[in-house]
């Protein structure tokens, strides 16, 4: 699959895949920044890309984001619409501080991972409910969640 992708500012490097084996492509941060104690910092990549249609690209941690930098993505998983793709709709990530110091980042470093998701859009067709209730929140696990 070929994917447009637009650089928005000089020396930042196009997303790569890892090993041969990647699901996810890399993203970095496209300037040095800081995410402060208890904070969020929306750091950008430097980068506009063209989601295919029929399909999304999400956002996800890299997996050493939290044990390295103590760092997390604040809204847990980024959905970049098909059409945010515009000359000015940079790929920003959202990253949370959940410690008692500010993290440094550093331009060029790896943050996230992004891959590329088929979509189907749904029709909606109101009508009843068409099973039988099975329990609410944890039900399988013999936990019931109620509501006060």
């Amino acid at each position: 699959m070929r994917i447009r992708i637009t650089r928005t500012r000089e020396g930042v490097a196009l997303p790569a895949y890892k090993t041969g084996g990647s699901v996810a492509f890399d993203l970095a941060a496209a300037e040095a920044a800081a995410v402060p104690a208890k904070g969020l910092c929306l750091v950008p990549t430097g980068l506009v890309i063209a989601v295919p249609d029929g399909h999304t690209l999400l956002i996800a941690a890299r997996s050493s984001l939290f044990k390295k930098k103590g760092l997390m993505l604040a809204n847990n998983l980024g959905v970049i619409d098909r059409d945010y793709c515009g000359p000015t709709d940079e790929i920003h990530i959202l990253l949370w501080n959940p410690g008692d110091a500010d993290v440094s980042i550093v331009k060029g470093e790896r943050l996230a991972q992004g891959f590329f998701v088929p979509v189907t859009k749904a029709e909606w067709a109101e009508g009843p409910a068409d099973a039988p209730a099975r329990g609410g929140i944890g039900s399988t696990g013999g936990y019931t969640a109620t509501t006060t």
